[in-house]
């Protein structure tokens, strides 16, 4: 038989169990900091049909899907989880309350050309608030407490949610009468940060026909800058001369001094006006969210509000809020600009049981007694010498062994060794396992700042 050299697919991320586990520890920290604000966990399948997936695509969305047939069915994976999102509140409406929280860490597959830190198989991390005809200004400032919650839970305090009002943006370019040009203009600013103001300005004449005092006219009002006060205060000036605008600012300020009520510090989040967001069906507060000592990271933390999710699957007018992170990029650049954590346990178990005699059922009891008290426990069942058992030990970087001999099955007792030091203590195994409880659960974060 010809051996098959094993490849994995380029796009695709594959983890060595060390870096499997401190994933899995962004992802706990993700789940428990959205449930303890209510959101409900949803997973959605990872194929649908094509129809309903592309209901609001074309152009980029339909050209990097994956799209096949199965039989006479045309299916698609999943090239998102908002489209998603939205056939389940429209086919499941009558059956959830609303607001409906929700929160989604799934897969998401799109076919683009893979290149360092972008993926065509990656997890997004999604929220979302969606109503009923109607949604309150104070879900736009839940959102970015609850981004503030997650990233100070990855141990992080150096990030900032820069938050704006599309709605500010759109009637800002009413009053210079370029309303029809509204969306192109926003998707041309929300590249000021990759592309730089002289670029944008050269897009805003050439692409999108504006004037040279129409262009420098927007340049100079996303520039307003200042603590976030400052800026409110600025947009002051700009009031009574749009409805659109006006609105913006009164739910811009509603969000900002929520935000402190949520417990956000203000050095956190500011007011930045050149936030857009490309997507046409942000209507309202939208977000990013930057790490302040690594800006060549971009956004790590997007979204905003949307006045009708599911407008493509119902008639039933449905606003709703959410942010995404994308967390297998998040991962991959955390991890090569090595700002994960390497005192964080990656290790599958917080014990190894080694057992030194024949009969194994004492050592069995042990590691059932061990796991009585919620700990990870490894039985090691091998018929190898005591070196080998220890290299064992070593390599799968376990914090603690056990090690249980003829005399400490006499004693009733076990010997705890500390792999880190070397310390070795003779315990009971309720106290050991005391002792493991308290290394195992010591706060350490998953992110170390540099």
């Amino acid at each position: 038989m010809d051996i098959i050299k094993p490849r994995t697919l380029s796009g695709f991320m594959e983890l060595l169990p060390d870096k499997q586990i401190r994933f899995e520890k962004l992802v706990q920290i993700l789940r428990d900091t959205y449930a303890s604000y209510g959101f409900a966990p949803l997973d959605t399948p990872a194929i649908e049909d094509a129809q309903i997936l592309l209901a609001k695509g074309g152009g980029e969305t339909e050209k990097q899907i994956y799209r096949f047939t199965k039989g006479d069915s045309d299916l698609a994976l999943r090239f998102d989880l908002t489209v998603p999102l939205a056939k389940y509140v429209a086919l499941h409406c009558n059956e959830l309350a609303f607001p409906f929280r929700r929160f989604q860490i799934s897969k998401v597959y799109r076919g683009e050309r893979a290149q360092r830190g972008r993926f065509r198989e990656f997890y997004q991390a999604d929220i979302d608030i969606i109503g009923d005809g109607k949604l309150d200004i104070l879900n736009e400032a839940e959102i970015p407490a609850i981004i503030y919650k997650v990233f100070r839970g990855f141990g992080l305090s150096r990030f900032q949610i820069r938050v704006n009002n599309r709605k500010i943006l759109s009637g800002f370019y009413d009053m210079l009468g370029l309303g029809d040009k509204s969306g192109d203009i926003m998707r041309t600013v929300d590249k000021l940060d990759k592309i730089g103001a002289d670029k944008v300005k050269l897009i805003l004449l050439e692409d999108c026909g504006l004037t040279e005092a129409q262009a420098d006219e927007i340049l100079r009002f996303i520039a307003i800058r200042g603590t976030n006060g400052e800026v409110l205060s600025a947009l002051e000036g700009y009031l009574g001369k749009n409805e659109l605008f006006d609105t913006g600012v009164a739910e811009l300020k509603a969000v900002t001094a929520n935000l402190a009520a949520f417990g956000v510090p203000e050095e956190n989040f500011a007011v930045d006006l050149t936030i857009a967001r490309g997507l046409d069906y942000y209507t309202g507060t939208v977000y990013e969210t930057t790490l302040l000592d690594h800006p060549e990271i971009g956004s790590v933390c997007s979204g905003g509000r949307y006045d009708n999710l599911a407008g493509y699957y119902i008639e039933k007018q449905l606003p709703g809020v959410g942010i995404s992170i994308g967390l297998t990029r998040l991962f991959y650049v955390l991890d090569e600009q090595d700002l994960l954590n390497p005192a964080l346990p990656s290790a599958p178990a917080d014990a190894l049981v080694l057992p030194m005699t024949d009969d194994m059922a004492p050592a069995i009891s042990l590691a059932e007694t061990l796991r009585s008290f919620g700990l990870r426990v490894q039985l090691y069942g091998e018929q190898k010498k005591f070196k080998q058992k220890m290299a064992y030990a070593n390599k799968l970087q376990v914090p603690f062994a056990v090690l249980l001999g003829e005399d400490e099955i006499a004693q009733g007792l076990c010997s705890l060794k500390n792999m880190a030091t070397g310390e070795q203590q003779l315990l009971t195994p309720q106290e050991a396992a005391k002792v493991i409880l308290d290394a195992v659960n010591a706060d350490i974060p998953v992110i170390l700042e540099k």
